[in-house]
């Protein structure tokens, strides 16, 4: 991919920026500009939350050659609290058991470089919502 594309998805993959419709409201990512509900124009820039929880997930053994460094890992829908369903790595799972309905919070991180001279590629991923120690 491109380095104009990395730019030009840098806050979708960074932040969750996505849109909402500003005649049915719904909340869209990633952006498309058309509202998949009602089938209107929205263009209206929304930062989603970041935060969700797992609707199904799937551990890769035999990642494609891409993503071998990282294999095995976890991938999961996340259904975010505003809505969308989202597909994505799951990071910092550790030892703690994972299940449907989990909580967790997106995180930016690494997701490839092309080469070792080559760009690094970052964007989100969600792990276990962190609580706060009492």
């Amino acid at each position: 991919m491109e380095v104009s594309r990395h730019w030009r998805l840098k806050k979708q993959r960074y932040a969750l920026e996505g849109e909402v419709c500003p005649h049915c409201h719904a909340k869209i990512f990633p952006p498309r500009d058309v509202c998949p509900d009602c089938g209107l124009d929205a263009r209206t820039l929304y930062q989603f939350s970041g935060r969700g929880e797992v609707y199904s997930f799937a551990k890769v053994q035999d990642a494609p050659e891409a993503h071998s460094e990282q294999s095995p890992y976890t991938v999961a829908l996340i259904r975010l609290e505003e809505g969308p369903l989202v597909t994505a790595q799951l990071t910092d799972i550790g030892d703690q058991p994972l299940e449907v309905g989990s909580p967790v919070e997106m995180v930016t991180r690494k997701l490839r470089s092309d080469g070792e001279r080559g760009m690094l590629v970052y964007g989100y991923k969600f792990r276990p919502l962190l609580r706060p120690s009492i």
